[in-house]
């Protein structure tokens, strides 16, 4: 029998070959949690029919005191937050290390823990960004959302950018809650009602003042978001792909905060010999 030896990675590339191999590692726990936590008759019957039931209730209010075009706008808007919302419980299983008693391995080793902590909660974008294109394509178009078939696969890209970039954005807030994981739902939640009332869920967010949208701006949602309306709205590829970009960067921009708030976190924890820094 004869071996193939593999090429040697070169230098430039091993940091990002290490950092892709701790994700895929820890990505096993997180399907391991997640089949733990959903059989496909809870996640179907329970996860899924919670958030089309939350998607059917906002949309069915717009319907009542406004016209079908403003119906179809927060089809759409909550049709897309519904992977929002599911991205925020990495707020909260973060701290499951620290209940599980695994966060004082952790600083131990030498990866990057913000790599591991990426992977370790990869089930909810994954779960996000299913929910949110059964919304998309089979629920948004009974309140008057229509959908060529060229739009589809725009979709399937788009979706799956707002629930990475979000996830991101929720991955900087956990690497706060590990110091106070009593606060870890609520933070959660916060943070997604925030995201719903200003990144032009249901209100656009030209309507809020100057410093608001502000706010709304360097959150990856957002834009995401706008990408996924320019898309329904017919605009052009340009278009989309501006406002997908600002997305992307938001997203990029949170994951470097979480870096950094997870390294610190880890090198004053061994510092001090203990991940009981409260």
């Amino acid at each position: 029998m004869r071996f193939t030896a593999l090429a040697p990675v070169p230098p430039a590339l091993r940091p990002a070959v290490q950092a892709a191999r701790v994700v895929r590692h820890s990505a096993a726990n997180a399907f391991a949690d997640m089949r733990a936590v959903y059989t496909w008759k809870v996640w179907v019957f329970g996860w899924l029919g919670r958030m089309l039931a939350q998607v059917t209730f906002f949309t069915l209010l717009a319907r009542t005191a406004g016209s079908e075009e403003h119906t179809a706008y927060i089809a759409v808007g909550n049709s897309v937050m519904t992977c929002a919302v599911e991205c925020m419980s990495v707020v909260a299983s973060t701290t499951w290390e620290r209940l599980s008693g695994t966060l004082v391995l952790l600083c131990a080793v030498p990866a990057r823990p913000v790599w591991v902590f990426f992977g370790r909660s990869l089930q909810w974008p994954i779960s996000g960004s299913g929910t949110s294109l059964i919304a998309l394509l089979f629920l948004a178009p009974l309140f008057g959302v229509s959908w060529h078939p060229g739009q589809v696969p725009a979709l399937m890209v788009l979706v799956p950018l707002t629930a990475l970039t979000t996830y991101c954005f929720g991955l900087f807030l956990a690497a706060f809650v590990l110091n106070a994981s009593g606060l870890r739902n609520i933070v959660s939640n916060v943070a997604y009602l925030l995201m719903m009332i200003l990144c032009g869920v249901n209100i656009p967010v030209s309507q809020w003042p100057v410093p608001v949208q502000a706010v709304a701006d360097i959150l990856p949602l957002t834009h995401s978001l706008h990408a996924i309306r320019l898309v329904s709205d017919g605009a052009g590829a340009s278009q989309v792909l501006g406002a997908a970009g600002l997305a992307l960067l938001c997203g990029a921009g949170w994951l470097l905060g979480a870096y950094v708030a997870f390294n610190r976190f880890m090198t004053r924890a061994r510092s001090l010999g203990s991940a009981d820094l409260f």
